[in-house]
């Protein structure tokens, strides 16, 4: 059916290239994020799960 309706683009193909570039470009940048971050916003970011459910605890325990 979409057949048709491409036959008569010109240039089809530069499409899927630019999908392309887009979607290395995002994780050639995500791989440069990852080795620049700073560490301690790392370690935040592991711990805040834990944390969360601690202050849960926490709230729930002050509350009775």
């Amino acid at each position: 059916m979409f057949k048709h309706y491409f036959e008569g683009v010109e240039n089809i193909a530069v499409g899927p290239i630019i999908s392309l570039v887009i979607f290395f470009s995002f994780f050639i940048i995500l791989l440069y994020w990852v080795f620049k971050v700073d560490k301690s916003f790392i370690k935040k970011m592991e711990d805040m799960p834990l944390n969360d459910s601690l202050v849960a605890d926490q709230d729930s325990q002050e509350k009775k």
